[in-house]
């Protein structure tokens, strides 16, 4: 596909700038992950689009050391919320407390007002909790008794979830999950890389340095807008949105039964400008079909619902969306 637009000296600027700093994030990040660097690639994506992030992984393949190394790189105030069934709302967003000494109500606010927050094990806490997160992650602000609160910006919200035991935990609401820009799977490491995590766990381990600050990381996200997107390109995103929802009209009859439900408006959009910041993170300030293609199965996958035939037949969310990508003309 040809692109004819040049980028403007303060748009090369920017993104020679942001390469540097992507460059310092992901080099930070390798003094204590050792692999999973799809994983790593699409949480700085993520981040660039102020985008929340669903991790799902067993146990000991650090989600959670990820998401704490990406916070002290990019220098953000960082809270961790344990989800648990015996969880309240306001044990997220806060409370109002009786003041005897001014016989007034006083404002508490919750750990939910931080730059990053990670939800660890989110599917163990109930739905009443569950649905506390659905304004903050939405319109980034909380209301706490009668008054609405902004939260800091930027406000990301990374939850882990375990996909093997099943016992005490809740489903995610559909709302909650559509509110998650990437689901990302954390495999386990190959060989090599678990040897070299031993390695470095038998000496000391380097400390992160932050190479970014929250002003900085807010005017990357900003810079995002302006990376160029073809007309054809934006048919192809929306062509693989619609294909989800009506496979029979894009020559996948196949998956006419397996899917029940397709992804949603919010994903066209997450889609679009998941594909604008993983062609600046490459360097370019224009998207190609591949930029859409390297992050389509994470800003999908999880906004698919497939029937009791697709499960029967082996059939996941992920496999359809290759199916898709594979029938749907590239630019």
């Amino acid at each position: 596909m040809q692109i004819t637009t040049t980028a403007t000296s303060k748009q090369a600027g920017q993104i020679k700038n942001l390469s540097a700093l992507i460059y310092g994030l992901k080099s930070e990040l390798s003094k204590v992950i050792v692999g999973q660097q799809k994983a790593i690639d699409a949480l700085i994506v993520a981040v660039l689009c102020n985008g929340h992030v669903l991790l799902e992984g067993v146990p000991g393949v650090a989600k959670t050391t990820m998401v704490k190394a990406l916070t002290d790189a990019l220098g953000l105030d960082f809270k961790r919320i344990q989800f648990t069934p015996d969880l309240l709302p306001s044990d997220l967003i806060g409370s109002l407390i009786y003041d005897q000494k001014s016989q007034d109500f006083l404002t508490k606010k919750g750990p939910l007002f931080s730059n990053l927050i990670l939800a660890d094990e989110i599917n163990r806490a109930p739905a009443k909790v569950q649905s506390a997160l659905l304004e903050a992650m939405e319109e980034k602000q909380v209301t706490i008794g009668t008054n609405t609160y902004p939260l800091p910006r930027p406000f990301l919200v990374f939850a882990t979830q375990n996909p093997v035991e099943q016992e005490g935990t809740y489903r995610l609401p559909e709302a909650q999950v559509d509110r998650f820009l990437f689901k990302v799977n954390i495999d386990y490491p190959s060989a090599q890389d678990e040897k070299e995590i031993l390695r470095l766990s038998s000496g000391n381990t380097e400390k992160i340095i932050p190479v970014m600050q929250a002003e900085e990381l807010l005017e990357a996200q900003q810079g995002i807008q302006n990376v160029y997107v073809d007309d054809k390109v934006v048919d192809y995103i929306t062509t693989i949105v619609q294909a989800t929802r009506y496979p029979k009209n894009h020559n996948l009859d196949e998956l006419d039964q397996l899917i029940e439900c397709g992804a949603s408006p919010r994903a066209t959009l997450g889609l679009y400008k998941a594909s604008q910041a993983q062609a600046m993170v490459q360097g370019r300030h224009f998207v190609t079909p591949d930029d859409v293609k390297a992050i389509v199965h994470a800003t999908l996958r999880h906004r698919i619902t497939t029937t009791y035939q697709a499960e029967v037949s082996g059939m996941t969310a992920h496999d359809c969306i290759t199916k898709i990508i594979s029938k749907v003309p590239s630019p």
